[in-house]
């Protein structure tokens, strides 16, 4: 399980330096192999390849209903591997289409990441705290 959140910087090709501490075990798991999508809240998902071959099962016994939601996940998935230094290429095409820039977080959110630009998401969680907390967590003890 991934979890936690990182402060990082893509270089100037749009590589990205995978925390040690996520390193290994996406080695371990996938051996470097992840596959990279957009996500629709604005944001990219990372996936150990095993984990995205069972989301992409899922995603591709919807049915015609969600084809768009079928073309957004499948249609921009990247398949990409860490080289040497733990490092991950992330492609133009999805940089440009979340406005990732040089700074970023990634959130360990489980069986995947997600990565964001660093603007966005503070917007976005300062928003967030703000709102009311969903109903689901009316009877959560913290």
């Amino acid at each position: 399980m991934f979890q936690g959140a990182s402060s990082l910087s893509l270089d100037a090709k749009g590589r990205l330096s995978v925390p040690t501490r996520h390193r290994d075990a996406l080695n371990e798991m996938a051996q470097g192999q992840v596959t990279i999508t957009k996500h629709p809240h604005g944001c990219l998902m990372l996936f150990p390849r095993p984990q995205w071959l069972l989301f992409r099962d899922r995603i591709a016994q919807l049915p015609m209903s969600a084809q768009w939601w079928k073309r957004i996940f499948l249609g921009n998935a990247m398949d990409v591997d860490m080289d040497g230094t733990g490092r991950v290429l992330i492609s133009p095409e999805l940089r440009q289409a979340v406005g990732l820039t040089r700074d970023a977080v990634l959130l360990g959110m489980g069986n995947h990441f997600e990565l964001w630009d660093k603007a966005t998401y503070d917007a976005q969680e300062a928003q967030a705290m703000q709102a009311q907390m969903p109903d689901v967590f009316q009877d959560f003890a913290f």
